[in-house]
C-alpha cells in the first residue's frame, strides 16, 4: 500500500513568503486523514509547522501517521525550510511517534487544578508588587535571557533575538502596567529573593516567569514563588495554573512535578537536512 499526501486547496502564500496548505492523507488514493502544513508565523518561512496531523480511527496503528509526517517533511524541504516543528499532546501515541522520527523536545506545558484554600507562604516570606524601577532592570535582562533559552535549543541566534523582542512586546504592551498581568517580588526576612510574572487568561492563569535570585537559590524560594502564583490565581478566580518549562531545566521540572503539575503538551522540532 502507498501512503501519499494529496493537496485539498491551493498553496496559500503572502508577500512576505509565508506559506500554508492542507492535504489529505491517502492510502492507495483512499482518504484516511488530514495534514495542515504552514510556515511559522514567528520564525518565518525557513521554519515549517505541522499544525494538524490526524489519521481516522479505523486507520490508526498502521504507520499512516509516520508516513504522513515524513511526507510533510518532504513538502517543507521543497518550500526551502530548514526546520520543522510540531506540538503534540502529552498523552497518547503521537509523542512516541514523533520522537521516533527524530524530533527533539524544546519545551512543554504543564498545568495544575488548584484547590481551596489558597496556599500560605513559609514564615518570613511575603510577596509584594514589583516597582517600576525593579521592572525596568528586570525586563532588560529578561529579554536577553529569553533569547538565549531559545538559541540554546536549536533556534538561530538572530531568530531567537527577534522572537524575544516580539514576545515581550506582545505580552507587555504597557510594561509593568500591562492589563491582566501581575509582577511580584518575593521577600524573605526583608530581602528580595525572587520575582514572579503571572498573566490572567480567560479560564486560567499562566506563569510566564518565576525566578529566584542566584545568590539565594537552593533555599526553597522557587517553591515559595509558585505558592504565591497559586494564591494569586485563586484570588483572581482562576482555578487552573499553567506554565512552560524548557527541556533540560531539570530542577524546574522536579519542582513543578513535586507541586502536582502535570504535562499537557510538548513542543518539538527537527532540523531538515
Amino acid at each position: 500500500m502507498t501512503t501519499t499526501l494529496r493537496p485539498t486547496e491551493p498553496l496559500r502564500h503572502t508577500t512576505d513568503g509565508a506559506r500554508s496548505r492542507r492535504f489529505q492523507v491517502c492510502v492507495n488514493s483512499r482518504p484516511v486523514g488530514t495534514v495542515h502544513l504552514a510556515t511559522d508565523p514567528v520564525f518565518g518561512r525557513a521554519v515549517a509547522v505541522i499544525g494538524e496531523l490526524r489519521i481516522d480511527e479505523a486507520d490508526r496503528r498502521r504507520g499512516r501517521g509516520t508516513v504522513a509526517a515524513l511526507a510533510a517533511e518532504e513538502v517543507a524541504r521543497g518550500w526551502g525550510c530548514r526546520r520543522i516543528e510540531i506540538t503534540v499532546p502529552a498523552e497518547g501515541p503521537a509523542l512516541r511517534m514523533i520522537t521516533a522520527l527524530g524530533y527533539v523536545e524544546r519545551n512543554r506545558n504543564m498545568a495544575k487544578e488548584l484547590g481551596a484554600p489558597a496556599p500560605v507562604l513559609p514564615a518570613g516570606s511575603l510577596g509584594r508588587p514589583m516597582t517600576e524601577a525593579e521592572f525596568t532592570t528586570w525586563h532588560a535582562r529578561a529579554v536577553v535571557d529569553y533569547a538565549r533559552s531559545w538559541a540554546e535549543r536549536g533556534v538561530p541566534e538572530a531568530e531567537a533575538d527577534e522572537k524575544a523582542r516580539r514576545d515581550h512586546a506582545r505580552l507587555l504592551p504597557r510594561g509593568l502596567a500591562s492589563p491582566d498581568t501581575r509582577f511580584s517580588v518575593l521577600e524573605h526576612e526583608g530581602t528580595a529573593v525572587g520575582m514572579l510574572w503571572l498573566a490572567l487568561q480567560e479560564e486560567r492563569a499562566f506563569v510566564y516567569k518565576v525566578q529566584s535570585d542566584p545568590a539565594h537559590r537552593g533555599r526553597g524560594h522557587g517553591r515559595s514563588l509558585m505558592l504565591l502564583a497559586e494564591a494569586q490565581s485563586l484570588a483572581a478566580g482562576k482555578p487552573v495554573l499553567a506554565l512552560n518549562v524548557f527541556a533540560g531545566n531539570t530542577p524546574a521540572e522536579r519542582l513543578y512535578e513535586s507541586l502536582g503539575y502535570v504535562s499537557t503538551r510538548y513542543d518539538l522540532y527537527k532540523d531538515l537536512l
